[in-house]
């Protein structure tokens, strides 16, 4: 990870990231600046401290009596990954909330795929998996993952990738949309599959799923500026979309850390940020970048 802390990052700033890497994707730091906004996220929207956030994102809280007041912060933020101890096997945990006296009590894995779209079953059977591993030792655990898959389009008149093409193309088995903007039915099939990896509700539940699942395919034309999320698959709102994702982490976390478990409440209660925080009014509030995020206010 880059040893220096990230300003705050957008969606289409991460995902252009991950879209157009400036370094080998062996190293996963094209997927890093996703980590970031996924932890930022977490406090803005989601109410949780920073200081419980790992990677702890570039944001500062500020209290004032009862205000608990944002600040855009980029000293404050701390790169890492948890680790923890799984059923089976240790795990390395892309982003997570931890709450001392309590434990590991939500986290978010993050997987990439640019190229050779034909292995995400391959991916899929690791999802399960990770999942299956972390929920054995953790069932309280809320999980949830998220794939981003570059969005190589067939139709694209002037494709620019860091991996080959061919004679200016993407090669067959790279392709993840078909001319006309439909995905191709490998893409199709794994998105059947990881809604049913999804919206695990009871901890007593099959350990297989996850609480939450999203699937965002990244445009990626030569144009920087047009890179962002995918328009029309998945579908807004439905299982795999990825605010559908975020809301459905904060809700099964209130159910089961606080309205399940009310002796706990003071430690897992989510926090409300003051509304004239001047990371909100200065940036989140004001830019339509930010326009997916629904800040934690009261």
């Amino acid at each position: 990870m880059s040893p220096e802390p990230p300003e705050l990052t957008t969606l289409q700033e991460a995902l252009a990231g991950f879209a157009f890497p400036d370094s080998g994707v062996q190293t996963s730091r094209h997927i890093r600046r996703l980590h970031w906004y996924v932890a930022s996220r977490l406090v803005i929207e989601g109410g949780f401290h920073p200081d419980l956030v790992l990677p702890r994102p570039p944001i500062a809280v500020e209290v004032r009596g009862k205000r608990r007041i944002l600040h855009h912060d980029p000293e404050s933020a701390k790169p890492g990954e948890r680790i923890i101890l799984g059923g089976l096997k240790t795990k390395q945990l892309d982003v997570t909330v931890d709450i001392p006296w309590v434990g590991p009590a939500l986290a978010v894995s993050l997987k990439g795929t640019h190229n050779a779209i034909r292995n995400l079953t391959n991916r899929m059977e690791e999802a399960a998996g990770d999942c299956t591993n972390l929920h054995m030792a953790y069932p309280a655990l809320v999980y949830g993952f998220w794939h981003v898959i570059r969005a190589n389009e067939e139709d694209d008149p002037s494709p620019h990738a860091h991996f080959p093409l061919e004679e200016g193309r993407y090669k067959a088995a790279d392709l993840a949309v078909l001319a006309g903007g439909e995905p191709i039915e490998g893409v199709r099939r794994y998105a059947q599959a990881l809604e049913r990896l999804s919206d695990r509700v009871d901890l007593r539940e099959q350990p297989a799923q996850y609480e939450a699942c999203g699937l965002t395919l990244v445009r990626c034309r030569r144009d920087r500026k047009q890179t962002g999320v995918f328009p029309g698959f998945p579908v807004s709102g439905t299982v795999l979309d990825c605010n559908r994702m975020f809301r459905r982490l904060y809700e099964t976390y209130d159910r089961r850390f606080i309205y399940q478990a009310p002796a706990l409440k003071r430690r897992t209660a989510r926090n409300t940020w003051d509304p004239e925080s001047p990371l909100l009014v200065d940036t989140v509030l004001q830019s339509e970048a930010f326009a997916e995020m629904n800040p934690r206010i009261g």
